[in-house]
């Protein structure tokens, strides 16, 4: 195999896909890019097996070919590489790989494409097509909010719930959730429940271009093609959790504050808050909130007043601040709207104004305050 492209256009595509390939395997050869030459196109592929993601480019072919190169060295090599042409040469007889530049020569070993793993075959069954700002939003929207625990893997990813002209998107770790709704959207014409993981959607947002997706289902696989890129991913298939059953209806308590303002000083008082608990307080009374947090065990204590626009019974309300920055630094407008009851009760967090068609709803369970 032999093709010349540049070290820009390379490290573009692998820097795109490198986030598949898995750190630690049981399978070493899924440690490897598989570069697959016909003429003047190049397919990349990554894989772990439930991920996979093929990206196509335009390089001078000269020898068509297939091989699997270690990934970590290769996007390393050539991502600290300056602007300039590289020279590819791949002999499948020994899988030694050489990459030449103008001033320097790197020689790799490879694998045999005999040994890589093969992609599932696809067959859409639902399809649809998606502005990716919209796609981007609603994965930017709620993926932070999925859980890293491996003994609940409904929530390790995120839930679709898609009907006739309208998206239903959820995200929670049991202390946390997102969802996110977009109504009038006539771009869905079936009904569909799946659970995407969350690594698969971090991938499609790293690499979405600013054109439109094309995204389809099967029984266990979800496909998203956008530009010269297709990621294949297998669906969660596990029951999600009733989420909608922990949304409070009946917090009476408004609090509406100034976005920004709150949240730089939820950062600076969770500075001086345990590094077990993350606590911080919001004590709230008439048109104020003082956020305070204190770390006993080092004998640091901070607090911050603003106001805001409550008019109701003082309380007293404690937060795990990670989760408050996170929910606050997900709304994008300047005032948010906190909908509390009693201090152990779950909080719900939404923009003031919501943009036509949606409707974005966060939710942070409280945590028990020090007395």
């Amino acid at each position: 195999m032999k093709f010349s492209s540049t070290s820009t256009e390379l490290q573009r595509v692998l820097g795109n896909i490198g986030g598949v390939i898995p750190s630690k395997s049981t399978l070493p050869i899924l440690e490897n890019f598989l570069f697959q030459l016909a003429k003047d196109e190049l397919k990349i592929t990554a894989t772990d097996l439930d991920t996979s993601m093929t990206v196509s480019i335009k390089v001078k072919g000269s020898e068509d070919g297939m091989i699997a190169i270690p990934a970590k060295r290769l996007f390393e090599t050539v991502r600290t590489l300056p602007n300039l042409n590289i020279d590819f040469i791949a002999i499948p007889e020994n899988n030694k790989i050489v990459m030449l530049t103008s001033n320097g020569e790197y020689k790799l070993t490879g694998e045999s494409n005999e040994n890589y793993p093969s992609l599932p075959s696809f067959k859409g069954l639902d399809e649809l097509s998606m502005d990716n700002e919209i796609l981007r939003r609603i994965i930017g929207k709620t993926v932070f909010a999925v859980s890293n625990d491996e003994l609940r893997p409904a929530m390790m990813g995120t839930l679709f719930q898609l009907k006739k002209g309208e998206i239903k998107i959820a995200a929670t770790d049991g202390h946390r959730l997102v969802r996110l709704i977009i109504s009038n959207y006539p771009a869905i014409t079936f009904d569909r429940e799946v659970i995407i993981p969350a690594k698969a959607l971090n991938l499609v947002l790293k690499s979405v271009n600013d054109t439109t997706s094309n995204i389809a289902f099967n029984e266990n696989h979800t496909m998203f093609t956008f530009g010269d890129m297709v990621l294949i991913s297998r669906m969660i298939e596990e029951k999600y959790p009733n989420y909608e059953s922990v949304i409070p209806v009946d917090n009476d308590k408004v609090l509406i504050v100034d976005k920004n303002q709150l949240l730089s000083s939820v950062r600076r008082i969770a500075l001086y808050a345990s590094s077990t608990t993350h606590q911080v307080r919001f004590s709230i009374k008439k048109n104020n909130i003082t956020v305070s947090a204190e770390d006993i065990d080092f004998g640091s204590e901070a607090r911050e007043s603003l106001t805001c626009d409550y008019s109701l019974d003082a309380m007293e309300i404690g937060f795990n601040s990670t989760y408050i920055i996170d929910v606050l630094s997900h709304i994008d407008t300047d005032e948010v709207m906190f909908k509390l009851s009693t201090p152990t009760r779950a909080v719900t967090i939404q923009p003031v104004t919501q943009r036509e068609n949606e409707n974005l709803l966060m939710l942070v369970m409280p945590v028990r305050l020090n007395v």
